[in-house]
């Protein structure tokens, strides 16, 4: 499978320096799939109603350019070609584009959906802004379990999507957050989305910056089953397996790493 590695999202955050929404873009035989969206046409023309108060924050470009729309359609793709979305989780930085793909499946934990959609505690109803998918995406709901992938115990591969697209089940940054691996023939791809937020966290170069640290402790649904996951993927990161790449949603050095491999 091709593997086109995106920036859905430029951002700005008070005191951490530019970040990234680095979404993967799949080539299967199955169609277009997309691993998050970033943010999307939706959110450049509707920012206070689709983002919130949060976008003070993180100051995103909203860069029309930028969305993974307008970034397909130069690709020479179109929009009915993506069949699939795999989301590692809803926060609006990760799904903001799911609008712009009204006919696509859009696929996630179980867990995700009742966090965010279903039962939401008064901080999820804070968190997680309707608005992303007031237009009734096709949610196709996944309970990873009893299938290991490289340690993990809780994964599925979506065979019906494509061989070679694994939904792994990592939950800490929401109730139900999950990484999404990805067989790119030559490596393996593991989109960790905000499970790490920058390289350091897991033995890559670098300091966080504070407001980025900080800011991971406040968004985090549990802080412990957070760190217990920056201690998994650190322990993966140090075995420094030749045929998998890790990387996380927001980082640019990532970003960059992983176009270079391409």
């Amino acid at each position: 499978m091709k593997v086109h590695h995106l920036n859905c999202g430029s951002m700005h955050p008070w005191g951490a320096g530019q970040l990234v929404s680095h979404v993967l873009l799949v080539e299967t035989d199955n169609g277009l799939v997309l691993v998050d969206t970033g943010y999307g046409s939706g959110d450049c023309d509707d920012p206070g109603k689709r983002i919130g108060p949060t976008r003070y924050f993180f100051r995103p470009l909203f860069g029309r350019d930028e969305t993974a729309l307008q970034q397909i359609e130069r690709l020479g793709f179109h929009r009915e070609d993506v069949r699939h979305i795999v989301l590692t989780h809803f926060d609006m930085d990760h799904i903001g584009g799911l609008s712009d793909f009204p006919d696509a499946e859009v696929h996630c934990t179980g867990a995700e959906v009742l966090g965010a959609m279903r039962s939401p505690t008064r901080a999820e109803k804070f968190r997680f802004r309707r608005a992303q998918w007031a237009h009734g995406p096709k949610i196709v709901e996944h309970e990873p379990a009893g299938e290991p992938w490289r340690g993990f115990a809780a994964a599925k591969e979506l065979t019906e999507i494509s061989p070679g697209i694994v939904l792994v089940s990592l939950p800490g940054h929401t109730r139900g957050h999950a990484c999404v691996a990805v067989d790119a023939g030559h490596r393996w791809l593991l989109h960790c989305g905000d499970a790490f937020y920058h390289p350091s966290t897991i033995g890559g170069a670098g300091r966080i910056p504070w407001a980025l640290g900080a800011f991971e402790k406040v968004a985090a649904f549990d802080r412990n089953r957070v760190t217990e996951n920056h201690a998994r993927l650190t322990e993966l990161y140090r075995r420094g397996e030749p045929d998998l790449f890790l990387l996380c949603a927001h980082d640019p050095g990532l970003l960059e790493q992983a176009r270079a491999l391409a």
